[in-house]
C-alpha cells in the first residue's frame, strides 16, 4: 500500500470521526437522561441547574443585565429603524426592562407581584432561558455543525415532497429549527428562497410549519410544566405532532393556493444511492465544518444575541399576556373557538387548555405558564401545543415578517388558528399517553 493511499485512508477516518464523535456527543447532551443527585434528566439540564446553584442570587442580576443589553442592542445597531415591527418590539423590550426591574426590586403594584405574575415569569422562566440558551449553544454546535444535519436531510428526502410538499433540502431547515432555533431555520429558509431554490409556497410552508422553538427552549417548557421525567416522550411527541399538523395545513388555504414556482428545483437522489449519498453529505458537512472551538465560539455568540433579543420580549409580552389571561376575558373568548377541539376527548380541564392555547399567539410560553398547576394530561398537551403552534407575536412572527417570504399578518394568523386547532386534537390523546407512561 502506497504512502498516498495510507494518507488518504487516514484522512477519511479522521473525517468520519469528525462527523461521528461531535454528533454522538451532541445527541447525548440533548437526548440521553441520566441520574445525578437523585434527579433524572438530560445532561444539559443538569449543567444549567448546577450553574444556577453556583450563581445563587446573582442569577437574577445576570438575567437583568441580559434584559438591559437586549433593550439597548436594537438602539445601538439601528435595528429599531428597519420597519414598524422592529420599532414596536424595541418599545416592548424597553418595557421589559421596567418589568424586570420591578421583579428584582419588588417595586410596583401589588397586582404584578402575585406569585403567578412577575415572580413566576422572572424566576422560573426568564432566568432559566437566560442560562439555558447560551449554555445550550455551546453543545448545539456539536449537533448541527458537523454533518449530522446534512446526513439527516438526504435520508428524509423521500418523505418531504409527498408529506409536506417541500424539497428534501427542507429537512435541514426543519432539523435546524428543532435542534437550533426558528431564527436559524428562518435564516436558512430565506437564503434558499431568495436564491430561487424554494417557491413562495415551499418557503411559506417551511416558515410556518417547521420553524418552531428549539430543543433548548423546549427544555424550559418541560421544566416549567414538570415534564422533564418524560423528556424524550415530550420531545418526540412534540416533533411528531408539529410535523403531522404541517402535513395537513399545507393542503388547506391559505398555504395551498400560494405560488409554487421555483427557479432551481431540487434534483433527485439516484435510486439505490440514498444511504451512500447521505453518508457522503454528512462527511462533506463535517469537512466544511470549522474546528470545534471555533464552532462553539460562533454558536455561543449567536446564543447570547438570541438570549438578549428574546428575554426583554418575554418579560413584556409575557407579562401583558398574563395580565390579559388572568384579568380580562380576551383569551376566554378566543378559547371558546378552541374548546371543542380539546373537549372532544373528555378532558376535564378542556376550557383552561383552550384558553391557554389561545394565549400562545402572544407568547409561546404562555400555555405552559397558564397550565402549570393542571393535571398531567392537560400539562403535557399544553407543552406540545406551545411548540406545535409554531407562530407567536413575541418572536417568530416578527422574524417571518422580516424575511422576503410573501406572508402577511392575516395569512399567518389564519395558519396559527388552524395549527392550534389541529394540535389540540392530537396533543390531548398524547397527554393521556404521557399519564399512562408515568403510571
Amino acid at each position: 500500500m502506497t504512502q498516498s493511499t495510507l494518507n488518504h485512508e487516514r484522512a477519511s477516518w479522521l473525517l468520519a470521526l469528525k462527523l461521528i464523535v461531535p454528533s454522538l456527543l451532541g445527541l447525548f447532551i440533548f437526548f440521553t437522561p441520566i441520574t445525578l443527585g437523585g434527579t433524572r434528566t438530560i445532561p444539559l439540564d443538569h449543567i444549567v441547574n448546577a450553574l444556577r446553584s453556583l450563581l445563587g442570587s446573582g442569577a437574577a442580576w445576570y438575567a437583568l443585565a441580559m434584559i438591559v443589553a437586549g433593550a439597548v442592542y436594537p438602539l445601538v445597531t439601528g435595528q429599531w429603524r428597519r420597519n414598524k415591527t422592529e420599532s414596536v418590539f424595541t418599545v416592548l423590550k424597553i418595557l421589559g426592562v421596567a418589568a424586570a426591574l420591578m421583579a428584582v426590586t419588588g417595586w410596583g403594584p401589588a397586582l404584578l407581584h402575585e406569585p403567578d405574575m412577575l415572580p413566576f415569569l422572572f424566576n422560573k422562566l426568564v432566568i432559566s432561558v437566560g442560562l439555558i440558551v447560551p449554555v445550550g449553544a455551546v453543545f448545539l454546535s456539536l449537533l448541527i455543525g458537523y454533518g449530522l444535519m446534512q446526513l439527516v436531510g438526504v435520508l428524509f428526502q423521500p418523505l418531504m415532497r409527498p408529506l409536506w410538499k417541500t424539497p428534501g433540502r427542507s429537512a435541514i431547515d426543519a432539523v435546524a429549527s428543532f435542534v437550533g432555533s426558528y431564527s436559524i431555520g428562518l435564516l436558512i429558509t430565506n437564503r434558499v428562497y431568495t436564491a430561487g431554490q424554494y417557491s413562495a409556497k415551499e418557503a411559506a410552508i417551511i416558515a410556518t410549519g417547521f420553524s418552531t422553538v428549539s430543543a433548548t427552549f423546549m427544555i424550559i417548557v418541560a421544566r416549567t410544566l414538570d415534564l422533564m421525567s418524560l423528556w424524550n416522550l415530550y420531545f418526540w411527541m412534540s416533533l411528531l405532532i408539529t410535523f403531522a399538523v404541517t402535513a395537513i395545513t399545507v393542503r388547506l388555504p391559505p398555504l395551498r393556493a400560494m405560488d409554487n414556482h421555483s427557479d432551481y428545483p431540487e434534483p433527485e437522489v439516484a435510486k439505490g444511492k440514498r444511504l451512500s449519498t447521505a453518508w457522503h453529505a454528512g462527511l462533506a458537512g463535517a469537512g466544511e465544518a470549522p474546528p470545534v472551538w471555533k464552532g462553539v465560539a460562533t454558536n455561543v455568540r449567536e446564543g447570547l444575541v438570541m438570549a438578549i433579543s428574546i428575554l426583554p420580549s418575554i418579560m413584556s409580552v409575557g407579562l401583558i399576556g398574563l395580565l390579559l389571561a388572568n384579568h380580562t376575558p380576551l383569551f376566554d373568548w378566543i378559547g371558546l373557538l378552541f374548546y371543542p377541539f380539546a373537549a372532544i376527548w373528555g378532558l376535564p380541564e378542556a376550557m383552561d387548555l383552550a384558553k391557554a392555547a389561545a394565549a400562545g399567539l402572544a407568547e409561546m410560553f404562555l400555555p405552559a405558564l397558564l397550565m402549570v398547576n393542571a393535571d398531567l394530561p392537560a400539562r403535557f398537551a399544553a407543552g406540545v401545543v406551545s411548540v406545535s403552534a409554531v407562530l407567536f407575536f413575541s418572536a417568530s412572527i416578527p422574524c417571518i415578517l422580516s424575511t422576503k417570504i410573501p406572508l402577511t399578518v392575516g395569512r399567518i394568523v389564519v395558519v396559527w388558528f388552524i395549527r392550534v386547532a389541529l394540535s389540540l386534537l392530537l396533543a390531548v390523546p398524547a397527554g393521556y399517553l404521557a399519564a399512562w407512561v408515568a403510571g
